[in-house]
C-alpha cells in the first residue's frame, strides 16, 4: 500500500509538472510556507486538543493548478499532533483533494499504529481521504465540499472501513463592509463526525486586518462554530503568519 501510495504521488506530480510546461503563459508556479495561530483548532465541528494550536504549512503550487503540500496542528498544551500531506488539482473553481492524516506522538513510536511507514490496513495509523471542492466567484459565492475516508483508521468494532463522509455548503455575505463565510456541514452517517446522520458544523468566520505598521497588516479572523449533534459551541480566534 505505501509504494502505491507514493507511486500516486510521482504520478500526479509528473502530471502536473507536464501541464505545468505546457502553460508557460500562465501564473507563476510558486513555493509557499506559513503558520495560523489558532485559539482553538476545530475541524469539521470536532475539537482537538481542546487548548491554543500551532497551524504550519509548506506547499508548493505549480501554475497548471497542481498543488502539494504538508499542514500540521500542534496543541499548547503538548497533548494532540497532527500532520497531513495533500495533493489538489484545481481548475475552474473545482478541486479534487487527497489527503493522508496521520497523528504522530512524541519520542520514537511504541506502536506499529503510529509508525509514519506502516500502512498496513489492519494496523496503520493513517487515514487516507479523498474529496471534491469547489469555490464560487465574488458573482457566485457558494463553496460545496464533500469528502469521504477510504482508506486507514476508521473502522467500526468488526474491522470494516467506516467510509466515514463529510459534505459542508457554505455562503460568504458582505455585511456593513465586513466579509462572512457561513457554512453548514453534516454527515450521512455514523462514523468519524457523530454517532448518526445529522448537521455536526454550523456557523460563520469574518476577517480583519490589523495594523501593526504602515508597511505590515496582520490577518485576523474569527468564527462562530456550533456543533448541533453534541451540543458544543465555540469561539475560534486565529491570526496568519
Amino acid at each position: 500500500m505505501k509504494k502505491l501510495i507514493y507511486a500516486v504521488v510521482l504520478v500526479v506530480t509528473f502530471i502536473g509538472s507536464t501541464v505545468n510546461a505546457q502553460n508557460k503563459d500562465s501564473v507563476k508556479s510558486t513555493f509557499n510556507m506559513g503558520v495560523d495561530l489558532m485559539s482553538r483548532y476545530i475541524w469539521r465541528g470536532l475539537d482537538f486538543g481542546a487548548s491554543p494550536s500551532i497551524q504550519p504549512y509548506i506547499e508548493y503550487a505549480s501554475k497548471s493548478g497542481f498543488t502539494i503540500g504538508y499542514w500540521g496542528a500542534m496543541s499548547t498544551r503538548g497533548n494532540y499532533s497532527e500532520t497531513d500531506l495533500y495533493a489538489k488539482y484545481t481548475t475552474k473553481g473545482f478541486s479534487i483533494i487527497g489527503t493522508d492524516y496521520f497523528f504522530p506522538s512524541d519520542g520514537v513510536p511504541a506502536s506499529p499504529s503510529l509508525k509514519y511507514f506502516n500502512y498496513n490496513k489492519n494496523t496503520t495509523g493513517h487515514l487516507l481521504e479523498g474529496s471534491l471542492q469547489y469555490k464560487g466567484s465574488d458573482k457566485f459565492p457558494i463553496s460545496l465540499l464533500v469528502g469521504t475516508t477510504f482508506y486507514g483508521a476508521d473502522l467500526d468494532a468488526s474491522g470494516a472501513q467506516r467510509y466515514s463522509t463529510y459534505a459542508e455548503v457554505g455562503y460568504t455575505v458582505n455585511c456593513y463592509g465586513t466579509k462572512f463565510d457561513t457554512f453548514l456541514g453534516m454527515t450521512p452517517n455514523s462514523g468519524l463526525y457523530g454517532n448518526s446522520a445529522g448537521v455536526v458544523n454550523l456557523g460563520f468566520t469574518t476577517y480583519k486586518a490589523v495594523k501593526i505598521s504602515d508597511k505590515f497588516d496582520l490577518p485576523l479572523k474569527v468564527s462562530l462554530i456550533t456543533n448541533p449533534q453534541n451540543g458544543n459551541i465555540f469561539l475560534v480566534l486565529g491570526f496568519t503568519f
